[in-house]
């Protein structure tokens, strides 16, 4: 991954248009003190940043999202980011595409690019540091040497809290809508599929295996936000803490077919999940990765516990929670 406190310049991907990176989403809740208490034990540093709550990575401080107060739990907008000499390309591309642009919402003054996506969510680009990784980073892994005791004890253990946002999965009822909308819009590219239920979608300037997914449901929503830890381990003691802190309904541990990555979801106070994930496919920028269409019974899991019985259940649609 860039450091994005160090920024450089990364290898792009030449003569093609497509966002590189999320750079930041806005989530609406009912309460904003809940969701300081869900992401802060979550492992993110949660910061007050005017009438909204800023989630950073601790590591380098970047703001992943922000939280606003609202009637009920719903994604307000995602700004990705592209590089400088696109934006001029992308505010043509859109009026090409008839892709009407509209302002930014209050509070959110912006240079970027502000439009409706195909179900009507709003969708910011604007230049920003490519915050998705520029090559694939190999999995922690300690091995236990011989002749002596390598597990702490669980009150000295040490917990890694997530790096970076590696993705987002969204609820729609179209899947082919979103793959054509995003594809089409943001120069994203199918990575894998498994026929109307489910479909993945990476940036061409490199990154993981999918920046956004999309699942099916009769309405949008959003299903999870995906953190990138080192390792295993560190999945493990984040899914403990959370438990310890009474966040106990979610699935893993386990691992993914399609992304290839080790997870545990930890479900969220209003029905949606945020994962621990660790060593997810990595699509580089010189190669044409093959979206495949998967049988559903291949590629959704390789091993773990059953699901949840509401693990793909909709509660943004309902306007309601689990609870």
């Amino acid at each position: 991954m860039t450091a994005i406190g160090r920024y450089q310049q990364p290898v792009r991907r030449g003569g093609l248009l497509g966002v590189h990176s999320i750079g930041e989403f806005v989530l609406t809740v009912p309460d904003v003190e809940t969701a300081a208490r869900f992401y802060g034990h979550f492992g993110l540093d949660t910061l007050a940043d005017g009438n909204s709550l800023g989630l950073h990575s601790k590591a380098d401080a970047y703001r992943w999202g922000r939280v606003v107060e609202g009637p009920r739990k719903a994604m307000q907008h995602i700004a990705f980011h592209c590089f400088e000499e696109d934006l001029g390309r992308f505010r043509r591309h859109l009026e090409h595409e008839g892709v009407p642009l509209i302002d930014p919402p209050p509070g959110f003054d912006s240079n970027g690019l502000w439009f409706r996506d195909h179900d009507g969510m709003l969708i910011e680009i604007r230049v920003g540091p490519k915050t998705s990784p520029d090559r694939k980073v190999p999995m922690a892994v300690q091995s236990t040497p011989a002749g002596q005791r390598n597990a702490p004890y669980r009150r000295l253990s040490d917990r890694v809290p997530p790096r970076r946002l590696s993705h987002i999965l969204r609820f729609t009822p179209d899947i082919d809508r979103a793959v054509a909308f995003y594809s089409r819009i943001l120069g994203l590219r199918l990575s894998d599929r498994s026929a109307d239920a489910i479909a993945f979608l990476h940036g061409v300037h490199g990154s993981d295996h999918h920046l956004v997914a999309f699942a099916k449901s009769n309405a949008p929503g959003l299903h999870h936000l995906s953190w990138d830890v080192p390792a295993i381990e560190d999945i493990g003691l984040g899914a403990m803490a959370m438990a310890d802190k009474g966040y106990m309904k979610g699935w893993g541990f386990g691992r993914h077919v399609l992304g290839s990555n080790y997870f545990h979801y930890v479900q969220d106070p209003w029905g949606s999940f945020s994962e621990y994930s660790c060593d997810i496919d990595y699509v580089p920028n010189t190669m044409d990765w093959e979206g495949v269409n998967h049988p559903m019974e291949d590629g959704f899991y390789l091993w773990g516990p059953n699901l949840p019985p509401d693990f793909v259940h909709n509660y943004e649609a309902e306007g309601g929670s689990p609870t």
